[in-house]
């Protein structure tokens, strides 16, 4: 994990206001006037804590986003909103709003645009943080950069836990829906609303809409897509590290809306709380902390409504959005978890963990992931730990894309070790022993590795650039490659499903290496 403290204050100091404000930067949109500023890159404007819908507080806690109420005044877009409500989880996050609160529904905006009429891609970006934490203010999400290559680049709030996505059956009830429990995800369908009906004020494309994020958001990319509610908000999707395909393991699995109502019935419960309007009388501070000992209960679920059925279901009958899709993940996803696991893994434990998972294909299993000396079993418990949590999931969304045949799909692997901190990390291992880990590409897309305190080395900054002008062509045309840019494939099986490896001055696109592991995977479900 990182340590904060040690980059806030260059974080802040490398987005402090250095250029006078302008005419330009009061733009009219939805709602009134409001007025931005402009960082470090003098040619991008930012609009920071612009209100997408209202605040979802009282009778609205656990509704559908509603409109956003009018201002008279130019509003000035120049502080981060508010984060929504959470606790502290992942010490990785570095927050650059005024704290956690209801009052969480706002977006940010990076427009290199002079004016109006330029019309280019859109970016909407959604922070990872397992449904639970994270927030559109973080510093390593910054969009100065990307903007700066040509995009519009949006990144909204949406509400988490227990606020964003409690079910409940008064709530399906009042619902118009018969749905309760994904308000989380309703909130990024109103920013897509959001972003249709205003980003051209901004000089973006409402016609050329990319969604994307990281873990979370990378999930939720994946349910949108599968979302009927959504469709025609968006025209490309990338994601990165994470779908709504589950493996045999089911705590990545979403639950039915009556086993997330009955969660939520004890829940209230367990408040004193038997009725809605009860549960909302209580203060956001009670339920938060009600629902701190076990934050990750509260997920996106089968409401009937936003997702009608399961997300691999709605793949396989092609009732998902037809729109090209760029997706992978990190070589190094689980390896974190293998390094603090109590136990560690030997020759010996792992064939005894396979054969007790794997049964009589526990020799197949072996083959895919060799345990013949303890060092090769270190290296394919790791493999499995990063292939159960994230990329065997993320292998199926590409796949099913793939299947339809309808939009360009392109795959990428991470492999560029984050440089090493300072010191050893507080846990004792220092912090390039976890590798390619999980979220370590976000600073290289958004090409923020100067937030971190790190001996960056120039292979990090060109995997930077490479990473960045990838997603900003993509973003402008469905095909990422460009001049310049080393050449990237489609995934797809005429072409032995390439993969665009990022690593060093070297990134390059190569045949799938580990398929047969995915196919074994697949197989046993």
């Amino acid at each position: 994990m990182l340590n904060a403290s040690r980059f806030v204050a260059l974080g802040i100091a490398a987005l402090a206001l250095t250029v006078p404000m302008r005419a330009a930067d009061q733009v009219k949109i939805e709602g009134g006037i409001v007025e931005g500023t402009t960082g470090d890159e003098s040619t991008v404007r930012i609009f920071r804590g612009v209100p997408f819908a209202a605040p979802p507080v009282g009778d609205l806690r656990w509704k559908a986003p509603q409109p956003v109420r009018a201002w008279a005044d130019v509003r000035k877009a120049g502080e981060f909103g508010a984060r929504c409500m959470q606790t502290s989880v992942y010490s990785d996050m570095v927050f650059r709003d005024s704290g956690p609160s209801e009052d969480c529904l706002y977006l940010n905006v990076w427009t290199p645009a002079k004016n109006a009429s330029e019309r280019l891609p859109v970016i909407v970006w959604f922070y990872g943080g397992g449904f639970v934490s994270g927030s559109s203010s973080e510093a390593r999400y910054d969009g100065v950069h990307l903007a700066a290559k040509g995009a519009v680049v949006v990144t909204p709030n949406y509400r988490l836990g227990v606020f964003g996505f409690l079910a409940h059956p008064e709530l399906t009830k009042e619902s118009g829906h018969n749905a309760s429990g994904n308000y989380g995800l309703s909130d990024l369908i109103a920013a897509l609303q959001w972003v249709h009906d205003n980003v051209a004020a901004f000089g973006g494309d409402p016609n050329n809409v990319t969604i994307s994020g990281e873990s979370a958001g990378s999930f939720a990319v994946s349910a949108l897509m599968a979302s009927p509610v959504a469709q025609g908000l968006f025209h490309k999707a990338i994601g990165e590290s994470g779908a709504f395909f589950p493996n045999d393991r089911p705590s990545l699995a979403a639950k039915s809306l009556k086993e997330t109502e009955r969660a939520g019935t004890d829940f209230a419960a367990s408040l004193g709380a038997p009725t809605l309007s009860a549960l909302r009388a209580k203060t956001a501070a009670e339920i938060l902390q009600a629902a701190a000992a076990d934050p990750f209960r509260f997920a996106p679920n089968l409401d009937g409504y936003f997702l009608p059925g399961k997300v691999p279901d709605i793949y396989a009958a092609g009732k998902q959005s037809h729109v090209p899709l760029l997706a992978g993940w990190n070589a190094d996803e689980g390896k974190g978890n293998i390094l603090y696991a109590k136990e560690k893994t030997t020759a010996k434990s792992f064939v005894a963990q396979a054969q007790a998972r794997w049964g009589s294909r526990a020799d197949s299993f072996l083959s895919l992931y060799p345990a013949a000396t303890d060092a090769q079993a270190l290296r394919s418990a790791e493999d499995l730990a990063g292939d159960d949590f994230i990329a065997f999931s993320t292998w199926k969304w590409l796949n099913s894309q793939v299947k339809t045949g309808q939009a360009p799909v392109y795959a990428y692997l991470f492999e560029q070790v984050p440089a090493e901190y300072p010191s050893a990390m507080s846990d004792g291992f220092p912090a390039v022993a976890r590798g390619a880990r999980h979220s370590g590409e976000i600073e290289y897309v958004f090409q923020m590795l100067k937030w971190l305190d790190r001996p960056w080395t120039p292979e990090d900054f060109q995997v930077a650039d490479t990473m960045s002008s990838f997603w900003v062509n993509f973003a402008r045309s469905g095909d990422p490659n460009g001049k310049g840019l080393p050449q990237w494939p489609k995934y797809e099986s005429s072409d032995r499903f390439q993969v665009m490896h990022f690593l060093g001055t070297s990134s390059h696109a190569a045949p799938e290496e580990h398929r047969a592991r995915y196919e074994f995977l697949q197989a046993a479900q």
